[in-house]
């Protein structure tokens, strides 16, 4: 999704829209002074005014919106990468897990909440503050760590993002132009069609940097709220009418394996932990909740509907389109005008979030630097910092032009770190001092262990498949259309 998500959305003044992960730094601007962090169990919670908030459908609406991006498009090629069967199953096991790390990080906010009586606690704090309850003398001397490895995994996860974005949008406006002279109004009469040769993907990818970087130049995030409704609006439109295609006409499942090769289930652990990466913003979203009592039962409900969204989604387009699945699912669309504005209607809304997750990096890393010089200097050194930012992800995109190996890498590298590795621990630092079970903490060991050998092995295959492409450069994301 994503992407992950945080600014004043369209449903209402007082409403939170989700459209980056809130870093240290923008969570803060977030935060509603008059709230307050509510545990369930707590004598006091009775007694609290109601503050103005968001309603518990808002929050779904939010948590669901925080989880639908370009992962989503990649889910189908995931599911073979594990099996028809291991796929949806591993999806549901993930979603668990996904959601119960959830619970963690917000029960340990709750905890620092109510013990240093601070209305809202975000990532950072939460594991700064974790590492400072820890029995460990060096990890309490070392406690600030904790805020700055969150500040990294944030930065890095939300830069891979934008670099999945900027050739998902190479990719897909590439297929369409090539497509043109081909395309039809008949979107059942499915022949294969002979591309029109274009520049490279590449030069597509250069043409979009002028337009992120006028967009990024934009620094209120009340104005960003425009372009995100905009690409609500088009990312809805398209994944319903891309969820109505592949439900229809399933081919004979019996030919497709039901477990995939081991050597390429790293490559699905990336893109899903990437898909299920939302866990940052769950922190924002209890913060702005009227009763915060009602989160934990909507976390749980959110989770649910994303995660037999992304089953559904991952399973029939690998049942539809079997071998033939491409990095992102649209790229496997007939060649019809209707189907090709799915593709037309993403690029828009992708553009407009590319923005959106941007604001997150550059909230970490600008209010430090302008911090270090004086005002005359602080404006141009907030838009060179925004610009320098904006062609490092073009330069990155364009030395990994695969949209599915960037999708697994990022994915394995810093959402399985904030996913996975840290709430497990996070939970053990924070209780273990007042007592925990054995079996809390076993379980937590296995959830921590799970997610490094995922970051670990999705690294390390995402990596060498890199390096095996790395001298034909072929963009196998940019196919025909069969």
């Amino acid at each position: 999704m994503p992407v992950t998500k945080s600014a004043e959305g369209p449903q209402g003044a007082d409403a939170l829209k989700l459209d980056v992960m809130p870093s240290p730094t923008s969570a803060k601007h977030l935060q509603n002074k008059d709230s307050s962090c509510v545990d369930g169990n707590s004598s006091e919670s009775p007694g609290l005014e109601k503050t103005k908030g968001i309603t518990d459908f808002q929050t779904l609406i939010h948590l669901l919106k925080g989880n639908m991006g370009t992962g989503i498009l990649g889910l189908p090629l995931a599911v073979k990468n594990a099996g028809i069967l291991m796929g949806p199953l591993s999806l549901l096991v993930m979603g668990f897990v996904a959601c119960h790390c959830m619970h963690i990080l917000v029960r340990c906010a709750q905890h620092f909440c109510h013990r240093l009586n601070k209305p809202f606690m975000d990532y950072g704090d939460t594991v700064m503050h974790g590492l400072e309850a820890s029995p460990s003398a060096w990890l309490r001397d070392h406690a600030q760590w904790g805020r700055h490895i969150v500040s990294f995994f944030l930065i890095v996860t939300q830069l891979g993002f934008c670099c999945v974005y900027i050739v998902f949008l190479a990719d897909n406006l590439k297929q369409v132009v090539e497509a043109v002279n081909s395309t039809t109004n008949n979107c059942h009469y499915n022949e294969t069609v002979v591309l029109t040769p274009t520049v490279d993907s590449r030069l597509y990818m250069l043409a979009f940097l002028p337009f992120l970087v006028l967009l990024v130049f934009i620094r209120n995030l009340r104005i960003l709220t425009i372009f995100s409704l905009l690409a609500n609006i088009s990312m809805l439109v398209s994944l319903v009418i891309l969820t109505q295609f592949i439900a229809q006409e399933i081919p004979d499942p019996s030919r497709l394996p039901l477990v995939a090769s081991w050597k390429t289930y790293p490559l699905f652990f990336g893109t899903a932990i990437f898909s299920f990466e939302s866990i940052g913003v769950v922190l924002p979203l209890e913060n702005k909740m009227k009763d915060a009592r009602h989160f934990p039962a909507m976390l749980s409900l959110g989770m649910s509907i994303i995660t037999a969204m992304y089953t559904g989604v991952g399973a029939l387009g690998y049942l539809r389109f079997g071998d033939d699945i491409k990095a992102s699912i649209t790229l496997n669309l007939p060649n019809c005008w209707l189907y090709q504005s799915v593709k037309l209607l993403y690029i828009v809304g992708i553009l407009c979030t590319y923005a959106l997750q941007f604001f997150v990096p550059a909230e970490i890393i600008i209010p430090f630097a302008v911090s270090q010089v004086s005002k005359r200097w602080a404006l141009p050194l907030d838009l060179s910092i925004r610009l320098a930012m904006v062609f490092l992800t073009g330069i990155l995109a364009i030395l990994v032009p695969r949209l599915d190996l960037v999708l697994s890498l990022v994915g394995s590298v810093s959402s399985s770190a904030l996913a996975l590795i840290i709430p497990p621990l996070l939970e053990i630092t924070t209780y273990y001092s007042e007592g925990m079970s054995p079996l809390a903490i076993i379980k937590d060991a296995l959830i921590s262990i799970l997610g490094f050998v995922g970051f670990v092995a999705g690294t390390y295959q995402a990596l060498d498949e890199l390096l095996a492409s790395g001298e034909s450069l072929t963009f196998s994301n940019s196919t025909f259309i069969q």
